[in-house]
């Protein structure tokens, strides 16, 4: 009986480690970067793609004010509250004593410098799809921005969601390196795509999600009950969504639909991230919502 109890402890054990290590963060490589230089030209239109101001500035926070990526805001989910933190340059409160390999790290595996998952509130698994060059230019234009000392606050999450480590568990049934949608592309649907699903997250908002909070990749970009409890967020896909390419577009820059009404809510501020980036963009993103196969396909 005693070498049975030793035997199982011992199983246990190995598969207690086991999980512990296969939960662990991810990091990015060193070589993942080596070469690479960062053009904060550049990086200031992946920052307007990847929407960082949508959640990191002031509830809005227009123009230069968007810039101040203070934190603050709160993010309710069937899962708790989270709060936004402070990602401004300020060497304390805020990011500015990152590396870049650090800042990339976190934005491809969700994991923090001292080894911690950060909740998927954050969008990384959107943004491990985006390009390493991208992800350079953006650190480099994070260079310029304003520290803030502002001190993040903590989420609001009741157990047992409030165990970080269960973060891995999720991260392994949800963190994919393809995207969703395949087949054969044109090079404007493309870029549509890689702007829609590694940088802009779009499916994180308008594709339903699983009772863990993944998102149903089979009902790709097919709508999705609004977070805050009130009314849903409209499906994208063509059958849904019948305006042509260039309606599309045009509300992607100014807001307005054909029918001359206007966005509302979180599309707001999406908006005013998306009229930052160059016409051919917006049409991109267009054309790869036309493309997108119809719910239940």
């Amino acid at each position: 009986m005693r070498r049975i109890i030793i035997s199982l402890a011992a199983i246990g054990g190995i598969a207690l480690g086991g999980g512990w290590l296969a939960t662990a963060p991810g990091s990015v490589s060193q070589d993942a970067l080596a070469g690479l230089s960062g053009d904060p030209l550049a990086g200031e239109a992946v920052f307007w793609a990847a929407g960082c101001a949508s959640c990191h500035a002031a509830s809005g926070a227009q123009g230069d004010a968007r810039l101040v990526l203070a934190g603050g805001q709160r993010f309710a989910s069937d899962f708790g509250t989270f709060v936004a933190p402070n990602i401004s340059m300020h060497p304390e409160q805020g990011i500015g004593g990152w590396t870049e390999r650090q800042f990339i790290t976190a934005l491809q595996h969700g994991a923090s410098p001292d080894g911690q998952h950060y909740y998927p509130a954050f969008p990384y698994t959107a943004y491990r799809l985006a390009e390493a060059q991208d992800l350079v230019d953006l650190w480099a234009f994070w260079q310029t921005l304003p520290a803030v000392d502002t001190p993040s606050q903590p989420h609001d999450l009741g157990f047992p969601f409030s165990i970080r480590r269960a973060v891995g568990v999720w991260n392994i049934l949800n963190l994919q390196d393809d995207f969703t949608i395949t087949g054969d592309l044109t090079e404007t649907q493309a870029r549509g795509r890689y702007l829609a699903e590694a940088l802009a997250h779009c499916a994180e908002c308008h594709t339903p999600r699983d009772a863990l909070g993944g998102l149903d990749r089979t009902r790709w970009m097919a709508g999705a009950p609004n977070p805050s409890g009130t009314g849903t967020i409209p499906a994208l896909t063509p059958d849904k969504l019948t305006w042509s390419e260039a309606e599309i577009a045009a509300y992607l820059n100014d807001g307005f639909t054909p029918d001359f009404d206007s966005a509302g809510g979180s599309m707001v501020s999406v908006i005013a991230n998306l009229a930052m980036l160059p016409e051919a963009d917006r049409l991109a993103l267009a054309a790869h919502l036309k493309a997108l196969p119809p719910v239940g396909e």
